[in-house]
């Protein structure tokens, strides 16, 4: 009988801890996608002053909810080269301030009203807002549903945590002993937050429990400081594989937790009795909302001053990277594993990545550039090894990104950042293409030169304005890249296709006269692929320069 009950009680913990962690999933992504650029926007931001990374950190992680999730989107930010370890520092003690935003739910909504009679009705009502045309109703359905699932969850768990005295009696006489009580649910709050990979859920389990009097003011208090240490978890793992800084930034989180937690077990008592002091009414939920927020942002304005000493010790902590020989290109799509992805930050980072792409085949074909300007030998001992390379890594690059920008398709996203997403993927096509077509052109210079082929010094001349316009469009692309381009700068675009294309024709026309007069067939020939393959870099700068204009 007892196995029999004890086994329903599991049962009805998995489903409600279920209900509530896919609950808070459902209503993130209703927000986040009712939020769409202006969350893509306060992203952005956090690559300025520290301070307002700090509000950038505690907004996100209010929104998405989860200041795991925050701190993995900095990590893989500093991978990639957008976000410095300093900066780094604001966001994530904004992203500990914000995740207390569940508590607050949680003690809010949760135990003042029977919230089993609003559950169900929340999220039938959520679900009808689905069928509705517009967008904007759809999302906020969506919310209203994981709001009303949120609920189911609590009021699961609230049931759950009933038990009877004989029961109770036992865990009450765990709760006398002092010092070690302390300690084990500190432990218990580490361990079962990072089995949960969620703060926020385990938060909930504590307010519950300790709002049924199953377990005291202290015990809730010592597991919500081990909770903290917890939760760095996520960022822990996101680390493996990172550069230095990425490393170093999870280390500064987790410092900041176990300092706070430290700090918390020193002046427990004092804690505990300012927040009795400052809470009204004796509601244990509230109450320990309250220490949650009191213990992080206490904690937040001690380290904060100190974020260029908590930055130096991470560098004592994580030595530099080895500098070795040139490495292969990595962009890995990093999965929460509590499914709160925010879509916007794999956007801003993927667009990175694309402008890095496309500044390398900048360099590229300024690196052939010198091979018209000087077609010697010295051409193909200086840059061929270089273009080899960077063709290569180029083409790791485009399949990297894509399949990057494919996870961010099946993420909670807007319509709109759907069909840019969509752009985005052709976009990376034609960079690519344009990689591949520097670099056979590099081929066709390196045969030219080997071969001893002999071009007209005014073929030589007519190809320099010629190539020069073509590194004019590709340079217009490298500015205007992952912007979007209004009609004026879409026309300058034409522009600079039709006057490459004038040019192909004109100089093409040249050479076939010189063909036909009995000049070099082989010399006119690789010419005229030469002037082919400089127009279809220009093509392809055109292709993404309307692409672009397509974006919102």
């Amino acid at each position: 009988m007892i196995i029999v009950a004890v086994f329903n009680s599991l049962l009805l913990l998995t489903g409600s801890l279920a209900f509530l962690l896919y609950g808070m999933r459902l209503m993130s992504d209703g927000v986040q996608k009712s939020a769409g650029e202006k969350l893509q926007h306060a992203l952005g931001m956090m690559t300025g002053h520290r301070i307002t990374g700090l509000f950038t950190g505690l907004f996100v992680t209010m929104v998405i909810q989860s200041s795991g999730a925050t701190t993995v989107m900095v990590i893989s930010f500093i991978n990639a080269g957008l976000l410095t370890l300093y900066q780094s520092v604001g966001v994530i003690f904004g992203a500990n301030i914000g995740t207390t935003i569940t508590a607050w739910i949680v003690s809010l909504f949760g135990f003042n009203f029977k919230i089993s009679d609003f559950a169900l009705p929340l999220f039938g009502a959520g679900f009808f807002l689905t069928f509705l045309k517009s967008a904007k109703f759809k999302n906020a359905g969506e919310a209203v549903m994981g709001f009303g699932l949120l609920f189911l969850g609590l009021s699961g768990l609230s049931d759950v945590f009933t038990f009877d005295s004989e029961s109770l009696s036992v865990i009450s006489e765990f709760q006398h002993y002092g010092i070690i009580t302390i300690i084990v649910s500190c432990f218990i709050g580490i361990v079962i937050t990072a089995l949960m990979h969620s703060s926020s859920a385990f938060t909930a389990i504590v307010i519950t429990m300790a709002y049924k009097q199953i377990i005291s003011w202290e015990v809730a208090c010592a597991m919500t400081f081990g909770s903290n240490i917890g939760s760095t978890i996520d960022a822990v793992l996101a680390s493996f594989g990172s550069t230095a800084d990425a490393k170093r930034s999870a280390v500064i989180h987790v410092l900041f937790n176990v300092f706070g937690t430290v700090l918390g077990f020193i002046l427990f008592k004092p804690l505990l009795h300012f927040v009795e002091f400052i809470t009204p009414g004796d509601n244990i939920a509230i109450r320990i909302s309250m220490l949650h927020t009191v213990f992080k942002s206490g904690v937040t304005v001690i380290l904060f001053p100190l974020s260029k000493r908590l930055v130096a010790l991470s560098r004592i902590i994580i030595k530099d990277d080895k500098e070795g020989e040139r490495k292969s290109y990595h962009l890995e799509f990093i999965e929460q594993n509590n499914g709160k992805e925010s879509a916007a930050m794999h956007i801003i980072r993927v667009e990175k990545e694309i402008a890095d792409m496309t500044d390398m085949v900048t360099v590229m074909f300024d690196n052939l550039q010198t091979g018209f300007t000087g077609r010697d030998n010295s051409f193909i001992e200086n840059k061929m090894d270089e273009l080899t390379y960077t063709e290569d890594y180029c083409d790791q690059m485009h399949e990297q990104i894509v399949n990057y920008l494919i996870h961010c398709q099946r993420l909670a996203i807007t319509e709109t950042q759907r069909a840019n997403l969509s752009i985005m993927i052709q976009i990376v096509d034609d960079i690519e293409a344009m990689s591949d077509d520097c670099y056979s052109t590099a081929i066709l210079l390196k045969k030219s030169i080997e071969k001893n082929m002999k071009f007209y010094a005014e073929d030589i001349e007519q190809l320099v304005p010629y190539v020069e316009l073509a590194r004019e469009f590709l340079q217009f692309i490298r500015i205007n890249i992952n912007r979007h381009l209004d009609s004026k700068k879409l026309e300058l675009a034409r522009e600079l296709e039709n006057q490459i294309d004038m040019f192909r024709k004109n100089l093409k026309k040249v050479a076939r006269k010189r063909l036909e007069n009995g000049a070099d067939v082989k010399a006119e020939l690789l010419y005229i692929d030469l002037i082919r393959k400089i127009e279809k870099i220009g093509d392809h700068a055109f292709s993404i320069s309307e692409l672009l204009s397509q974006t919102v």
